[in-house]
């Protein structure tokens, strides 16, 4: 296989983006990336997307957004992992340039979110869960991972505090993203005294309903080396998946799918987790990045929380953990979210990052995932 470089990304501000279409969002990210690779064709392009058609009522993306950016009539293909659409979509096109079939490919991720209602949001997002065992009797994603919250709390001693901080850490570090969706500071109380979501979970505790797009533009090492642009390594790519529905599953407190796509990807790479010097990963609910963090290794199972209570994830801490925001305050268009990790760690590990730019960074893993962890992709980025 050859090894492939990022060598542009693309990625504007997120939000309720009600004066823009779909296909406007991810065209405006995606001449952003072509823009900053210096690059005028691409071979072939791949788009991360959950669900298009229930959210806007539009399917065939691969037509839709290879015409939007001027590009036919280059293969295209749109890709769905549920939430960790985005993060498929890197794969595939990482796959795609390492094997040869294409030398430039455009990687794209984009969801429209809020032109529908609460109810049919809640509808769209239920359907990367088992709609015959969880969705039938009324369990919404909020509902899911309060359970696998519950879990976690009785039988490793994480508090409602822990979870809390979290939001906390993840806000402040989106305080410092100009692109982010909430761009501002929570404190503690701020978020134990917001509303009850699905008990222990509050609002402040849940990643939002958010339209955004984001893009990056993969090239063989040798093509990087012409265009003479700072480049990024994928060093490692790994994927995964568990049982859909949660009470299939072994375990409840534990992703066991991050856990084997963190270890394929690492693998590849020829390193490990101690080695990176930044972590994007999927922060949907507070939970989730506590135990996303125990399932890569950063620390010991259970240890999650008390992780973020003593500092160990903090922008300053021994391993930073979402220091674009998160989920949580960069925002969470489904299919996007996983590209705009990517998108984060290459202007970390070019130095571009600004305010939150973690000094020295060389190497960085970002982790996606679907549902409740039904789906996982993890990538290693190596400044080249």
């Amino acid at each position: 296989m050859r090894d492939v470089c990022i060598v542009g990304v693309g990625m504007t501000k997120w939000g309720e983006l009600w004066a823009k279409s779909l296909r406007t969002i991810f065209a405006e990210t995606a001449l952003l990336a072509l823009d900053d690779a210096g690059v005028d064709r691409i071979d072939s392009m791949v788009v991360g997307c959950m669900s298009s058609g229930l959210f806007v009522g539009q399917e065939h993306l691969s037509s839709l957004l290879a015409d939007a950016i001027g590009r036919t009539p280059v293969p295209a293909a749109r890709v769905e992992s549920a939430c960790a659409s985005g993060g498929l979509a890197l794969r595939q096109g990482f796959l795609e340039v390492a094997s040869g079939a294409s030398d430039v490919v455009l990687v794209g991720g984009v969801e429209k979110m809020t032109d529908v209602t609460g109810c049919e949001a809640t509808y769209a997002l239920g359907t990367a869960a088992d709609q015959e065992y969880e969705g039938y009797h009324g369990l919404t994603f909020p509902g899911l991972y309060a359970m696998m919250a519950v879990a976690h709390m009785h039988r490793y001693g994480t508090t409602r505090e822990q979870l809390a901080m979290v939001a906390v850490k993840n806000h402040d570090n989106g305080s410092r993203n100009p692109l982010a969706q909430f761009p501002f500071k929570v404190t503690l109380d701020g978020v134990l005294g917001s509303v009850l979501v699905a008990d222990p979970l509050r609002i402040l505790d849940c990643s939002p309903i958010t339209d955004g797009a984001a893009a990056v533009v993969f090239c063989s090492a040798e093509t990087a080396r012409k265009l003479k642009k700072p480049a990024v390594r994928i060093a490692g790519s790994g994927q995964a998946t568990d049982t859909i529905s949660l009470s299939s599953r072994q375990d409840i407190a534990w992703l066991e799918s991050t856990r084997v796509a963190s270890e394929k990807a690492l693998a590849m790479a020829g390193r490990k987790v101690g080695d990176m010097d930044l972590f994007e990963v999927h922060d949907c609910f507070t939970i989730a990045e506590i135990m996303v963090t125990e399932a890569l290794g950063l620390v010991p199972k259970g240890q999650g929380g008390k992780a973020v209570e003593d500092g160990l994830t903090a922008r300053d801490g021994k391993f930073p953990v979402n220091v674009s925001g998160g989920l949580k305050a960069k925002g969470h268009p489904v299919g996007a979210t996983g590209v705009a990790q990517a998108v984060e760690i290459v202007k970390q590990l070019r130095g571009e990052a600004g305010p939150r730019q973690i000094k020295g960074a060389r190497r960085g893993l970002a982790q996606n995932m679907g549902g409740t962890g039904g789906s996982s992709v993890v990538h290693v980025f190596e400044a080249e």
